[in-house]
């Protein structure tokens, strides 16, 4: 045990254990705050560690929101993860409900992310394209395990573009439902639903 200037103890962690500390106290940040007004110092203090640590575990503030945009990226593959044997109609709804809640919880990282990916930033752009893509292929198992919309995967050059297409206006309709145009998360949820069924229809 370690105690800092303040008299408060601190446990020893392992590096994964203390890694994930760090990404923890990143994604909450993140989340209730623009990209610019995150400090590192902010994140160390939080965390109990010296700056210096945290950047032997991330070089730069951006490898760090790489990092915390990637790892919860991962979890809401998880969290929207298709249930085997269920109806894909049955679980749109709760799938979107899980996105949205994570969008409006999340909404300064949500829209960080966005604006770095629009903006060049290449190692943010690499994790953004790696989660479409895992999004992507997600959407498609779930699509070919289903007896109602198996049959579309026969085309699946067209039905990628249709899933891909229908990505991009989720995200564009979620940005600009974070802005607050007045529309509730029910509304959002439904619009998504019925343009998601609309892409996929014969």
């Amino acid at each position: 045990m370690a105690a800092d200037q303040a008299g408060r103890t601190r446990r020893r962690l392992g590096t994964q254990e203390r890694r994930e500390q760090l990404l923890s106290v990143g994604a909450r940040l993140f989340s209730e705050k623009p990209y610019d007004d995150v400090w590192i110092e902010r994140v160390a203090e939080i965390a109990g560690v010296s700056r210096g640590l945290l950047y032997h575990y991330f070089p730069t503030k951006r490898d760090f929101f790489a990092a915390v945009v990637e790892r919860e990226s991962e979890r809401m593959l998880r969290l929207t993860a298709a249930v085997p044997g269920v109806p894909v109609r049955e679980q749109i709804t709760a799938g979107l409900d899980t996105y949205l809640v994570y969008v409006e919880t999340h909404a300064h990282g949500y829209r960080a992310f966005h604006r770095a990916d629009a903006a060049g930033d290449q190692a943010v752009r690499r994790i953004y394209l790696r989660a479409l893509a895992a999004q992507e292929r997600q959407i498609m198992g779930a699509l070919a395990a289903d007896p109602e919309f198996g049959p579309l995967t026969g085309d699946r050059a067209n039905l990628r573009l249709a899933v891909r297409g229908w990505l991009a206006f989720a995200t564009a309709v979620c940005l600009e439902w974070l802005r607050g145009p007045g529309v509730d998360r029910e509304q959002v949820r439904d619009l998504c639903t019925r343009a998601l069924l609309g892409v996929l229809a014969p």
